[in-house]
């Protein structure tokens, strides 16, 4: 039987964004944390290079803006770049409070004789500023935020709880549009139990599972981007999905990422032959931009008619490699690549949502009560393409940027009203599963096909027209079955697909991460591309 629950803040997902701002929330306050997995199964566990942030004495706020709005193409908002990056000392200094046990220098001391710790550089960066813990940074900081997580008795931490949909003032024809909870799939028990909620944070990372390849995990499929278009709120710049560059291409090797730290400590990028190709492409060659270094490595592919290039680091020294990198010698020595003596073959793949939920610096949307943090949201930092690790330190800024905004209304926004069950009454069990499998399939083909590095008016028609068809099919499905994470996530990814697809076609020339054949020169006037839902216009 279905369940209700009552909780002050509802936070759906579990990664680096939602553990900060849970963690961030003063102890009186009762606060749900759902991962519709386990709850290491989201992209931050996964994330190897680090967080960006000004944290040396020769470099400064100024140079790591600058450095963000080149990556950007134009497009960042400049003032969400200086808003993220003015706060990223103190987010750090959070982390590192916290317990997290970032790498550090012992050839320097700080002032008052503390240990510094290491920075590397990454491309598109002027000076080190990435801190980080070897190359294992999302597990360090995600280990650590749930550990101190589940030392808070007010922060409930539920695994296999998939989020179906927000439960709006508007949804139940009451007067108003504020979000009042959600809707959740309890998968131990395959019953839709109802969260209500003071306040809803969308944490549920991006949508690169739309894609193929991609270095994501299997659960980045949208979710939080899907239920804010259908509760009523805007999105911004879905045609900019990042690739990146090097993803180790093995048959038995899922998702892993090369870091890009590597390229950042001398590795070059090589074509069968041995031959440097970067340099033809970039002055920065290595370290340029992630959209620069994909796309070059496409081009060469495609031109060469190879499935890979290679990633070799092997002329520095073998004790340096097994240092600073033992999570990537390690995965490929598994595979038989010894990374101190061999290049690593390497792909691109589908890495990182720029776009998302439009929200305010206090990650407001536009639905009161409702928050978008993280991947989930469009704030404006990345622009046309993000720069290397300032993804999680947009986390850790945004989220506790909504704490403060939260904190300023709990005297004002009381409980929810008692909300509907969720009514299952006209469902049944499906037996044909596996249309669910064919349409993730086809969906996940065209897109990479149609919409993926280089993108054509002919490809974005053709996928536009299979992804109508899509939505019809998935519709229908789920007007009928009961729900399943499957069946979830499809038809949230099939939406997202479509928002991303509109986008791509309403953007007329190329930028950042959004390159076309048809309009290959950049617009003299940088503007976002804003969607709004029929709701928004009512």
């Amino acid at each position: 039987m279905s369940q209700h629950h009552l909780h002050d803040v509802l936070v759906i997902g579990s990664g680096a964004a939602g553990l900060t701002l849970a963690l961030t929330l003063p102890e009186h306050l009762s606060i749900a944390v759902l991962s519709k997995g386990d709850l290491a199964n989201g992209s931050t566990f996964w994330a190897q290079g680090g967080v960006a942030a000004v944290l040396d004495n020769m470099d400064t706020v100024e140079s790591h803006v600058q450095d963000t709005l080149n990556a950007g193409g134009g497009l960042c908002r400049e003032e969400a770049v200086r808003f993220t990056v003015e706060h990223s000392r103190e987010s750090i200094q959070w982390l590192i409070d916290q317990g997290v046990p970032f790498t550090r220098d012992e050839k320097g001391f700080h002032e008052d004789g503390g240990f510094e710790f290491h920075l590397t550089r990454e491309g598109g960066h002027t000076h080190r500023r990435i801190i980080h813990a070897a190359d294992a940074t999302g597990a360090a900081i995600f280990n650590t935020l749930l550990a101190r997580s589940r030392q808070r008795s007010n922060i409930h931490l539920l695994e296999q709880h998939v989020a179906v949909d927000l439960i709006t003032e508007r949804r139940l024809g009451l007067e108003g549009d504020r979000c009042l909870g959600a809707y959740v799939l309890n998968r131990s028990s395959g019953e839709v139990d109802t969260f209500a909620a003071r306040f809803v944070i969308l944490a549920t990372g991006g949508a690169a599972k739309v894609y193929l390849y991609t270095s994501n995990s299997d659960g980045a499929c949208g979710d939080g981007i899907a239920m804010a278009w259908r509760a009523g709120c805007r999105v911004g710049n879905l045609e900019f999905n990042q690739f990146h560059p090097t993803c180790l291409y093995h048959p038995q090797a899922k998702n892993f990422l090369i870091t890009e730290a590597l390229r950042g400590e001398g590795a070059l990028l090589k074509l069968p032959s041995g031959e440097r190709f970067m340099p033809r492409f970039d002055e920065r060659a290595e370290l340029a931009p992630r959209d620069i270094v994909a796309r070059a490595i496409d081009h060469e592919m495609k031109r060469l008619g190879i499935d890979c290039v290679y990633l070799d680091i092997s002329h520095k020294p073998a004790e340096f490699i097994r240092e600073h990198f033992p999570t990537v010698y390690e995965r490929c020595l598994s595979f038989g690549i010894d990374i101190t003596r061999q290049a690593i073959p390497v792909v691109p793949a589908a890495h990182y949502t720029c776009g998302g939920v439009v929200i305010d610096s206090h990650g407001r949307t536009d639905v009161p009560g409702l928050y978008a943090i993280g991947e989930t949201s469009f704030t404006g930092l990345h622009g046309a393409n993000r720069l290397a690790s300032n993804s999680l330190l947009e986390c850790f800024v945004y989220a506790r940027a909504a704490v403060a905004d939260i904190l300023t209304q709990l005297d004002s926004v009381g409980s929810p009203p008692t909300l509907p069950q969720w009514d299952a009454s006209q469902v049944t069990d499906s037996d044909e599963d596996v249309i669910i499998a064919h349409n993730w399939d086809e969906l996940r083909r065209f897109m990479w096909d149609y919409v993926g590095i280089v993108r054509t008016n002919k490809r974005l028609m053709r996928a536009q027209h299979r992804v109508t068809l899509l939505l019809a099919e998935i519709d229908e499905f789920y007007s009928n079955y009961k729900v399943s994470r499957d069946l979830i996530e499809l038809r949230n990814l099939a939406l997202v697909a479509d928002l991303m697809i509109r986008s791509a076609m309403l953007r007329r020339e190329s930028r950042g991460l959004h390159y076309t054949l048809d309009y290959p020169e950049m617009l003299p006037q940088a503007q976002d591309t804003i969607l709004l839902p029929p709701t928004f216009c009512d």
